[in-house]
């Protein structure tokens, strides 16, 4: 299934908190889109700039064959995440970033659930993400479990967590 086969068919709503806002919608995004842009302008501005690190363009290039997922409010990109096959069975989950403003909401858990969703709908069995340290909680919370040793990357504690993907009927894959 291509990724506008799956943006049409599945146009989740999320189930986050979101007092004192609009419909919050999660999607699919074309690399290279306006929303792939301004994912990149979120990512940058979460994960990149407070590390001194930038963009190459070799890293975007990259990304042309991965999936791109975003979390809007109207036309507002409020978070994203990418999506990298690793194998025919296993997606490794990156780059999530959700707006500092819009966080605590329980957006990022929606936006992680609907990626497993995609993720098994692609046919993929097991996610896996290499997550900073401080995010290592989120995701156990999640179902993600801590697999080896921590490890640094760009300059941080990491840790690798992995997840066996399967159907739980979560009201975050409401179709609309």
């Amino acid at each position: 299934m291509t990724v506008e086969e799956w943006g049409k068919k599945n146009n989740y709503k999320s189930d986050a908190n979101v007092e004192n806002m609009g419909e919050i919608k999660i999607k699919s995004v074309e690399y290279g889109s306006k929303d792939y842009g301004k994912a990149i302008d979120i990512r940058y501005e979460i994960l990149r700039k407070p590390l001194g690190l930038i963009f190459t363009q070799q890293q975007l290039l990259a990304e042309r064959g991965q999936y791109h997922l975003v979390c809007k409010e109207g036309d507002r990109v409020l978070g994203c995440l990418v999506l990298m096959p690793r194998s025919d069975t296993q997606v490794q989950m990156r780059q999530v970033a959700i707006l500092e403003d819009y966080r605590g909401r329980g957006l990022g858990g929606s936006l992680v659930r609907c990626s497993e969703e995609y993720a098994m709908e692609l046919g993929y069995q097991e996610m896996i993400v290499h997550a900073r340290e401080s995010a290592v909680g989120f995701y156990e919370k999640l179902g993600y479990a801590r697999v080896g040793e921590c490890f640094i990357e760009v300059a941080l504690p990491h840790w690798k967590l992995v997840k066996k993907l399967a159907r739980t009927g979560h009201v975050a894959n409401t179709k609309s």
